[in-house]
């Protein structure tokens, strides 16, 4: 059995034995964009690991070769003492499920690897940045300490200007936490390093927050995820390096620009979490013109291959690009519509393909509402809209809160930051907030993939969860005080206020005139939702069905 596939241009497996991610990189190949040398355990694997609990037969014989041809690619050695390599692990469904599943990178710097790493570099901050940066995920995702008694390193982690003391001293931190949790230390062996988070990434199929996603997403339990690992590029090397999320159009809107935030001189889980404050994206067309201008060239390419909007992850070191993931960007609502009619203008696809890709869901979001004449005592907190819509609600702090107090009522989610912990929490929630993360951190991703309005980055909230309240502006919250947000405009605001929605929006008129032609049918009284359900109905019965109208383009 052939469990292990490279990345390479010449695969031929599907997205359900490669996994989503990997198969995207496959295609990122393909089109002869930069992505890092690796390889990726199939979903295959992951299942056999769920029915048995172990790793299947003849894994780690194709583990270890897959790792030497690695090795070969980039000169260098899995945790050698010269010239180190380090990877990334990374999980991977056939349907994407961003931020569910474990993700553990830098790994390979042992001890030893790491002195070796700075004395290559001549950079001992760097050297000992990536190695905390290892052992807080390899604490979390495979030793299981929880995100509390991480946040004082995170903290470390969040200082550009940390010294080399302090994350000396938070690397002992985490190593005495991973002791005192599992009862072992961290292996110094590479190899075993890169098993034990294989498991752990196949494990986290079943953990309670990717159960929760798959079932109000309908994804089936029996998939499994694939296991991609690729060498390390760093983000976090110098000021020309760094991070960010791309999606070739906005995502709110639809509008044909390009959308999402960076990081410089920090690694992606950076950006993805939420925890720090990013850059526009626009900022890298001042700071690394060079990357900007490949960035735009790749987005450029993929719209073309998918011909659909794409979102994607990538990371520059030390001025060069390098793109991480790819897959189309699954707008909803207003921007869903915009997307479908601009293809179709643009002769990337057809009216009858447009109209197979909006949902009828998508037009109950169309006219966005917006909270309207807000009164100056009754605003709250501002931040960006992340997710267009108004949510009305009692204040939730916790997860655990808003599962609760939705029993009663809808809630609003106000956190420091989310995270897949808190997907219960989302899932119950009419709205979220939360006071850090930009517009592609996971409360924003999550948020418009659920359709719920969200503000992030409200630079002045606090919350306090233990005390269940939430601070701004000289003014306290307790939890059950009704709220309103406003995910276009960023406004959150006591109490009920008045909300008006928008005026017809121009491409769905078009759109739904598109609708009337393919369904013959022009009477008048039938809603938005008739007309397009009628259309997708004569355009099936017709065979023009939406068959697989994203595959890639080889």
């Amino acid at each position: 059995m052939t469990w292990i596939h490279p990345l390479s241009a010449d695969v031929e497996e599907t997205a359900e034995v490669l996994g989503g991610k990997a198969h995207g990189l496959v295609v990122l190949r393909r089109l002869g964009l930069p992505v890092p040398p690796g390889f990726v355990i199939s979903t295959e694997a992951c299942r056999a690991f769920l029915r048995t609990g172990r790793l299947p037969s003849g894994l780690d014989a194709q583990l270890a070769a897959a790792v030497a041809g690695l090795e070969a690619a980039t000169h260098r050695r899995l945790g050698g003492p010269r010239r180190p390599l380090a990877v990334s692990v990374r999980s991977g469904g056939s349907v994407s499920m961003p931020g569910m599943m474990s993700t553990v990178l830098n790994l390979g710097l042992t001890t030893e690897a790491t002195t070796t790493l700075a004395d290559e570099t001549g950079d001992l901050r760097f050297a000992l940045d990536s190695r905390l940066r290892f052992l807080t995920s390899f604490a979390s995702e495979v030793a299981g300490v929880g995100p509390e008694s991480l946040a004082g390193i995170d903290r470390a982690l969040a200082g550009q200007d940390t010294d080399t003391s302090r994350l000396a001293e938070a690397i002992q931190d985490v190593e005495q936490l991973i002791a005192e949790r599992s009862g072992d230390t961290v292996p110094e062996d590479a190899t075993r390093q890169l098993e034990l988070a294989v498991e752990a990434v196949f494990s986290s199929w079943n953990t309670p927050r990717a159960k929760t996603y798959r079932e109000l997403h309908g994804i089936p339990h029996d998939l499994g995820t694939a296991v991609t690992v690729q060498a390390m590029v760093f983000g976090n090397r110098d000021q020309r390096s760094g991070t960010g999320v791309a999606f070739s159009r906005d995502p709110n809107t639809g509008e044909h620009v390009p959308f999402g935030e960076a990081l410089f001189g920090r690694q992606g889980e950076d950006v993805v979490s939420g925890s720090s404050l990013t850059e526009p994206l626009s900022e890298l067309a001042d700071r690394e013109p060079e990357v900007w201008t490949r960035l735009l060239s790749a987005l450029t390419r993929l719209e073309e291959n998918y011909r659909d909007a794409c979102y994607v992850e990538f990371t520059f070191e030390a001025g060069e690009l390098w793109i991480l993931q790819v897959r189309p960007g699954r707008f909803v609502g207003r921007a869903a519509v915009r997307v479908a009619v601009d293809l179709a203008d643009a002769g990337t696809i057809g009216r009858d393909e447009a109209l197979l890709r909006v949902s009828p869901q998508h037009l109950t979001h169309v006219r966005t509402p917006r909270i309207t004449a807000i009164e100056p005592r009754d605003l709250f907190t501002r931040g960006l809209g992340a997710s267009p819509g108004v949510a009305v609600g009692q204040v939730a702090t916790t997860a655990d809160s808003a599962a609760r107090l939705a029993a009663g009522g809808p809630v609003v989610l106000l956190r420091p930051e989310t995270s897949p912990l808190d997907m219960h929490g989302l899932a119950a929630a009419a709205g979220v907030v939360t006071a850090r993360g930009g517009p592609t951190s996971h409360a924003a991703v999550v948020a418009r993939s659920m359709g719920k309005p969200a503000v992030v980055g409200a630079a002045n909230l606090t919350v306090d969860a233990a005390n269940g309240c939430v601070r701004a502006g000289g003014r306290t919250l307790p939890e059950g005080t009704l709220i309103a947000v406003d995910g276009t405009g960023g406004e959150v605001v006591v109490g009920e206020p008045r909300i008006a929605a928008s005026s017809t929006d121009p491409q769905l008129h078009r759109l739904l005139g598109w609708a009337d032609d393919v369904a013959g049918d022009r009477t008048t009284g039938r809603n938005e939702s008739e007309r397009l359900t009628s259309a997708q109905a004569a355009l099936r019965r017709t065979g023009d069905g939406p068959e697989s109208y994203l595959r890639p383009q080889r």
